[in-house]
């Protein structure tokens, strides 16, 4: 059995960490890309990839949008994780010796509190825990990197200041890609389920299409949408909703979404994570 999950970026980096929380005892395959992390899959190197899709802060990771539609995969599982930036540099370093910070563009996003305190100068890296390896190997101590605990373990740095992220509910959902899907019955429910689709090109398509899940009472949590090759009059829109598509109520929705669209397409249905309910704000 194949137990290897592939993830984009370097030893340490919260990818990695939710891989191994998600799938302890595994086999992690860092990845350069989203892409080749994805590849991994597709080219059996991996069973599985961990990829994030959004970000309580920072909002959607745009580039995995672009590579759902033309992925052969399917979104099996959804986890998501509390995320926590630990400011860090060379073993002996202060805090006073630094004058730069290198780190993935959100991670500089979702600090700037102490950026600005300190005066730094930011630095983007490819991803956090690239930008401590970085410094690391730099043996400069004037630069700092901000990136999980894990990678100031991994690359022998040290930690000056702890969970520096400027918001405390910070958090990343990701999400599991599989090469099938995996049939999950109604009763282990509640689910959630990811589809793209395109609209027809008729007035009011989008409107009508939508309606239907307002009508059959299905709460869809989010819809995204972005051109297709570069082409203003081409958008495709990915979405997920509450439920599962055998429920009476979803698989009406879906059919008349599909009425008024030229593609339609359920890329997974998967048992919605506990987090959920726990980050529901309480009904008014």
């Amino acid at each position: 059995m194949n137990t290897t999950i592939s993830y984009q970026g370097e030893p340490g980096a919260n990818s990695h960490i939710i891989s191994a929380e998600a799938f302890p005892g595994w086999t992690y395959l860092p990845c350069p890309t989203f892409e080749d992390a994805l590849a991994a899959v597709t080219e059996g190197r991996a069973a599985r990839a961990m990829i994030p899709i959004e970000n309580s802060i920072a909002g959607r990771v745009a580039d995995i949008h672009h590579l759902i539609p033309t992925s052969p995969l399917h979104i099996v599982a959804e986890h998501f994780l509390p995320i926590h930036f630990q400011l860090m540099a060379l073993p002996g370093t202060k805090v006073e010796d630094l004058r730069s910070v290198h780190s993935h563009v959100h991670a500089l996003g979702q600090c700037r509190r102490i950026i600005r305190r300190l005066g730094l100068r930011a630095v983007v890296a490819s991803d956090t825990a690239g930008a401590a390896r970085e410094v690391a190997e730099g043996g400069d101590p004037s630069r700092g990197a901000l990136a999980p605990a894990m990678a100031a373990g991994v690359y022998g740095l040290d930690i000056l200041a702890r969970d520096v992220e400027d918001e405390a509910h910070n958090t990343t959902r990701f999400v599991v890609f599989a090469p099938q899907a995996e049939p999950v019955p109604q009763s282990d429910g509640p689910f959630v389920t990811s589809f793209i689709f395109k609209v027809r090109n008729i007035p009011a398509a989008l409107y009508k299409g939508l309606g239907g899940f307002a009508t059959n009472g299905i709460n869809m949590s989010k819809l995204e949408s972005y051109m297709v090759e570069g082409q203003f009059t081409a958008t495709q829109f990915y979405a997920e909703v509450d439920g599962h598509p055998d429920d009476p109520a979803l698989a009406r929705a879906l059919d008349e979404l599909a009425y008024f669209s030229r593609e339609l397409k359920i890329i997974g249905t998967y048992p919605a994570h506990p987090f959920r309910e726990a980050a529901r704000p309480p009904a008014e």
